[in-house]
């Protein structure tokens, strides 16, 4: 008589792993797009904070904060605003974090230790040039020429009243996409992209207009 086999053959180990990696598979997938879910909520609560933060900065002291340019993390300017923004249109740099007191990188950030390390996660900034400056309520718009479309190229700010200021997170690709790949080589266009999420286009950015800045330094009585 024939005596009956313990445990399982190959085939059945080979079946019931495949079934775990499918089960696995279906759980995580889940799990990674709440967890970009979340990072991206957490980004766009930070551009709130940071955006405050610029008006805050603006009260105190009359001006917007100039972009931060230096690339080495251990110089002491580092993610502190440079003391001018120069004569020519203001080229898009980073933001000052510490001039603001706002974090140094969005969700997705990588914290740098050299020079060469790259920028993963830093706020780009690109700010009005006379509105960098002591700024009055009849101070009009630079010739920096900023401006914030979506991939339609529907404007979504007016010529009349563009941005004095724009502030964006490149998402979780790390880097910025559209308009706002376009920006940081050519220094004259002041045109950025603003637009929902798709498969090629994450960036998350949020701007500071010139009547929200004008009505909370009036209501602060920084202004007229």
């Amino acid at each position: 008589m024939k005596r009956n086999q313990l445990g399982f053959s190959l085939i059945e180990l080979a079946v019931a792993v495949l079934v775990i990696a499918l089960l696995l598979g279906s759980i995580l997938v889940p799990l990674n797009t709440q967890l970009e879910q979340r990072k991206a909520a957490e980004t766009r609560r930070m551009l709130e904070e940071i955006r405050e933060a610029l008006i805050g900065f603006a009260i105190i002291n009359g001006r917007l904060p100039c972009p931060d340019t230096d690339s080495d993390p251990a110089a002491v300017g580092y993610g502190l605003e440079e003391a001018t923004c120069g004569a020519d249109p203001v080229t898009e740099g980073y933001l000052p974090w510490k001039s603001l007191g706002v974090p140094e990188m969005d969700a997705w950030g990588l914290k740098r230790t050299a020079p060469g390390s790259p920028r993963i996660g830093d706020w780009r900034y690109r700010v009005d040039r006379n509105f960098a400056a002591a700024f009055t309520l009849t101070t009009g718009f630079g010739a920096d020429a900023l401006a914030v479309r979506n991939s339609a190229g529907s404007a979504l700010t007016s010529s009349s009243e563009r941005p004095v200021a724009i502030m964006f997170s490149a998402g979780s690709n790390t880097v910025g996409d559209a308009q706002n790949a376009i920006s940081s080589f050519e220094p004259t266009n002041g045109v950025y992209q603003s637009d929902v999420p798709s498969a090629t286009f994450d960036d998350i950015l949020v701007w500071v207009s010139r009547p929200i800045l004008f009505n909370r330094m009036v209501a602060a009585g920084k202004l007229p």
